[in-house]
């Protein structure tokens, strides 16, 4: 997934200067399910700073939830549910895909709904492309397209591509506590 991420931040004279400017380091397009791909663009496990950190804030395979007061910032394609339909479809490995480079979000889902999950996080979204489903584990589920907004308060839900396109989000989940 080429997703361009420009980094701004000061320098040792407190001038506003770029720090970077390129196709963010970590996303992965699924091989067992084309179609769907993230790109992890920042993560802070706890509050940020402003200070410019001294190594790459993401990582290929590691947390996308933050602790209370962290940020993460990644953007999704979501590949039609179609696709998980057709013969061929391997669901094992595409759930070993998924494990493998979004590994506390495969350890969120329900095993017995596919898709649906929770988080101990506040979600802001927006639909960058296409229309997605947000279903809640009370069983209601809106449409959502190209930029409409939402606001997740650590709610059960799952995405749903009831199309047959891709559709993109990007989210910023901030972690929150228990309220």
């Amino acid at each position: 997934m080429n997703v361009r991420r420009v980094v701004a931040g000061n320098d040792s004279s407190g001038q506003a200067v770029f720090l970077s400017d390129g196709v963010v380091p970590h996303s992965h397009e699924y091989q067992h399910l084309p179609g769907q791909a993230h790109a992890r663009v920042w993560f802070n496990q706890e509050a940020p700073s402003t200070a410019v950190p001294a190594e790459e804030t993401t990582s290929e395979s590691g947390p996308i939830f933050p602790a209370p007061g962290g940020a993460s910032f990644i953007v999704v394609q979501y590949a039609p549910d179609a696709l998980a339909m057709e013969p061929g479809f391997d669901g094992a490995k595409a759930g070993a895909e998924f494990g493998q480079y979004l590994p506390d979000l495969a350890v969120a889902m329900d095993p017995e709904v596919p898709g649906m999950h929770r988080t101990q996080s506040v979600d802001f979204g927006i639909v960058l492309d296409g229309e997605i489903w947000l279903e809640l584990g009370s069983g209601q589920e809106t449409k959502l397209e190209r930029g409409d907004t939402i606001v997740q308060l650590a709610g059960r839900h799952a995405w749903r591509n009831k199309s047959d396109q891709p559709a993109t989000v990007a989210f910023v989940l901030t972690g929150a506590s228990e309220g």
